[in-house]
């Protein structure tokens, strides 16, 4: 199955000029969201994850039923500001400016072989920021995946880790 022919292009989104890759069709066709699922756990098996971490949101909607399938627990990486509890975060470098992600303190612990996941992966800044507040809690990162890359933005080149996609856009 062509998994871009489930993923939806949305001209000028969320500003001018840019074009949104949208998952919403690949996950309203039941098939093709269960190829993705499958190609993903197949990537990510030889990283033999204990853990899974999915970035906020999209994210979410990747790791939790790979967690399920693997039978591993799966942790949220959110944005400052949206986990309860007490937090670790990690500030980083955007193009102008800063962002800031988190994840609830006690999530990863020392020795946990976390693989890291998001829907797509563009100039690799949140990915790369992700590995390294997983490293600073004690995990050790053995790979990320994505459903897209956008491999025009070299975000690839930020990821230290092994990084499996399904879909590639050159342009």
């Amino acid at each position: 199955m062509d998994l871009k022919q489930h993923i939806g292009e949305v001209p000028d989104f969320p500003k001018p000029g840019i074009l949104f890759y949208d998952i919403a069709t690949l996950l309203a066709h039941p098939a093709a969201w269960r190829a993705t699922i499958d190609r993903l756990a197949e990537a990510i098996a030889p990283y033999r994850p204990t853990l899974l971490a999915g970035i906020e949101s999209r994210g979410f909607l990747v790791a939790a039923p790979l967690a399920l399938r693997f039978g591993i627990g799966f942790i949220m990486v959110r944005k400052h500001g949206k986990l309860p509890g007490t937090t670790v975060s990690h500030e980083y470098a955007l193009e102008y400016g800063s962002d800031v992600i988190e994840i609830q303190e006690g999530a990863v612990k020392p020795g946990d072989r976390v693989v890291v996941l998001d829907d797509l992966v563009a100039t690799g800044g949140t990915l790369a920021a992700t590995v390294a507040l997983i490293a600073r809690q004690g995990g050790e990162v053995t790979g990320a995946g994505c459903i897209i890359e956008l491999a025009f933005l070299n975000g690839r080149k930020r990821i230290d880790v092994p990084l499996s996609t399904l879909v590639t856009y050159e342009s």
